[in-house]
């Protein structure tokens, strides 16, 4: 398993707009159909990577937090199903399911998405301000699978804290580390 790190969204960046499938609702979203009060939270997601494994539960707990604090909440996967099969609509529902995800999960099959947000690596993530400028792009906390370090969602938690209290985000943001977005041939 190579770890890739997330590209670092340059922070000022217009959220990318998108169309795409809810794999739980079958509803089509764009960004400005998520966006809430105070913004948007993107995430690079897929069902098999043990990355996002080792923090899918507490995702779930921070989306719950958040979402209900006027932060908008979206996953997506941009992984190719045919090479991986449980990166698909069914094995994402699946997982959305088992953790309660109480956001939309999206699937880009055409990876255009994962093209325009430069999304490297599952997990990614990227918050957007309410004007739907990046303000934090990185890692969701300092573990990784067989690191000893527990899994917190300290860093996106920090970020959306500052944010909703109005007080300045650092610069001083970890790229994220995980499996590589499984590109199509």
């Amino acid at each position: 398993m190579a770890a890739v790190e997330s590209n670092m969204m340059p922070l000022g960046t217009i959220a990318p707009n998108f169309e795409l499938t809810d794999v739980i609702s079958g509803e089509t979203f764009e960004v400005e159909d998520l966006r809430k009060e105070y913004g948007l939270v993107v995430m690079f997601l897929c069902a098999h990577c043990p990355y996002v494994k080792n923090i899918e539960e507490e995702i779930a707990i921070v989306a719950r937090q958040y979402g209900n604090q006027k932060m908008g909440f979206v996953a997506i996967s941009s992984n190719d199903a045919d090479k991986y099969p449980e990166d698909g609509p069914d094995g994402l529902r699946a997982q959305a399911e088992e953790y309660e995800f109480d956001f939309p999960y999206l699937y880009d099959e055409s990876q255009k998405v994962a093209k325009a947000y430069k999304a490297a690596c599952t997990p990614d993530f990227f918050v957007f301000d309410e004007d739907l400028k990046c303000i934090y792009r990185g890692r969701f906390d300092s573990s990784t699978p067989g690191n000893p370090e527990p899994v917190t969602g300290d860093d996106l938690v920090y970020a959306l804290e500052a944010h909703l209290e109005d007080e300045p985000i650092t610069k001083d943001q970890k790229p994220s580390i995980g499996c590589s977005i499984k590109w199509k041939s």
